[in-house]
């Protein structure tokens, strides 16, 4: 693989280079720098700037919103848009609903949801994850049930992030019980305003609230939001969660921190060889996954993520853990207590170890397990 970028990739990078440092509003990019979390007006408005120059959904069909950009600069849009510290286009709507909408959605479902998912006028969730099924997705047990022209949606999904926000939820329900697991299940967009849906915050160990519960009492959805085939949905879900592991390797942001520990503990690597060699490696681990993501990505060009976007999963997790790791172990025993009672003593390399390790722990469990995308790679890569 070429390396060296070509005059025109390197015309391309400054160009998106000099996009996101001037066109973002710059309070929302030092939030994200700092590690604080967005709010939703936030996350709006940075997607919002995006959509307007072109820049929001470019996988999509370029009829969609997309653009017609080899693999190389696809790459080169999400590095600099992480090494500018530019919040990435909300990935419930840009990476995982609209793919399917456009993938598998009706011509009507198309043109009344896309325009709105690219632009976040629809905030999306995500109704995947049930407390008997999270890595055994095939689990669920929310059932819908037709009645006349509608379903009628009953159960309970957990782990929804950001549900707070939802305006609509992308959900898979069961609707043949009495196939087997995979067999019976189907997608519905949902609507989180119809009677009957409640969405309860879950308290993290930190005080944040990220993540919600949401729960269905004969939730009556119209039959025109099936997406899909009826029964079909396990196969929509594994498109989704393909094109999610794709995006869960973020090697600009692992780059991003790198470069600030280089920054910050300028004056311990001259007497550090054993901190300079871990910096070393984790570079050359990233340098792999970067171009390990790009030939993924060359080979899902037929809308089929390729079944190495596990492999991203799992390394991507795992590097992005072991930087968390380097930074506490950089900020000492002050970075322990960060994020708990008044820390206003602490400096900002302080503040931020602790949150972020504890945060990047789910970076495994996620978009399936590590240990699900072991199995995925040892039988469908592998052949073991």
């Amino acid at each position: 693989m070429q390396l060296a970028l070509s005059d025109e990739e390197r015309a391309f990078r400054d160009e998106m280079r000099e996009f996101f440092t001037t066109k973002v509003d710059e309070d929302i990019r030092r939030t994200v720098a700092e590690g604080r979390e967005l709010t939703k007006d936030q996350i709006v408005e940075a997607q919002r700037t995006l959509n307007a120059a072109g820049l929001a959904v470019p996988r999509w069909p370029v009829e969609w919103g997309g653009q017609d950009w080899t693999e190389i600069q696809f790459h080169i849009w999400h590095e600099e848009m992480e090494r500018a510290c530019v919040p990435t286009p909300l990935a419930f709507n840009a990476g995982m609903i609209g793919p399917v909408i456009a993938q598998f959605g009706t011509e009507e479902q198309k043109k009344e949801f896309l325009p709105k998912t690219a632009n976040l006028d629809i905030f999306w969730s995500q109704g995947f994850s049930e407390p008997d099924a999270g890595s055994d997705l095939a689990g669920l047990r929310t059932t819908a049930v037709r009645d006349g022209d509608d379903w009628v949606v009953n159960g309970q999904k957990t782990w929804t992030t950001l549900g707070q926000y939802g305006d609509w939820i992308f959900t898979l329900v069961r609707t043949d019980p009495d196939a087997k697991k995979q067999a019976g299940i189907s997608m519905l967009l949902i609507d989180m305003t119809s009677e009957g849906l409640e969405v309860r915050p879950i308290q993290l160990i930190d005080g944040g609230h990220e993540v919600n519960e949401v729960w269905f009492d004969n939730v009556r959805v119209p039959g025109e939001n099936l997406v899909g085939e009826l029964n079909g949905g396990w196969g929509i879900a594994k498109f989704l969660l393909g094109n999610e592991r794709v995006g869960v390797a973020p090697s600009g942001i692992t780059k991003r921190v790198i470069a600030r520990i280089k920054g910050l503990a300028e004056d311990r690597f001259a007497d550090d060889p054993l901190l300079r060699a871990r910096i070393a490696q984790l570079e050359n681990e990233l340098l792999a996954l970067e171009l390990t993501t790009m030939r993924v990505a060359a080979n899902s060009l037929d809308g089929k993520p390729h079944p190495a976007s596990s492999v991203l999963k799992l390394k991507g997790s795992e590097l992005q853990q072991a930087v968390s790791e380097l930074v506490l172990d950089l900020a000492g025993p002050a970075g322990l207590g960060s994020g708990a009672g008044d820390d206003s003593d602490l400096t900002e390399w302080e503040r931020a170890a602790g949150p972020i390790y504890l945060n990047l722990r789910k970076a495994s469990i996620y978009g399936g397990s590590n240990e699900v995308q072991r199995q995925i790679i040892s039988r469908n890569i592998l052949g073991l």
